[in-house]
């Protein structure tokens, strides 16, 4: 059984998202608490992948169209650090 651990942001990140993309999240949490990072692979909805760039050593999983839950997996410590839940920004920077 893997832990979820959230960052304080993400609770006033939660407290703004629609009720659609929450429950997604939700979705999410249980997936990674009993299936661990290898289960979340496995679903296609969330599009899990490995991040780049600053956000190297992160991963990344699709909530609906636009959100996105930024995450660590610590295998050794069996835990998920939820970083961000946000709207995925497409404008080139």
């Amino acid at each position: 059984m893997w832990g979820v651990y959230e960052h304080r942001r993400v609770a006033k990140q939660l407290d703004v998202l629609p009720v659609e993309v929450l429950k997604r999240y939700e979705k999410w949490k249980d997936v990674a608490m009993v299936s661990g990072p290898l289960g979340l692979g496995v679903i296609r909805g969330f599009h899990d992948e490995a991040l780049r760039g600053e956000w190297r050593g992160y991963r990344s999983s699709r909530l609906g169209s636009q959100y996105r839950v930024i995450y660590r997996a610590i295998a050794s410590e069996a835990i998920f650090q939820v970083v961000s839940v946000t709207p995925h920004e497409y404008r080139r920077q």
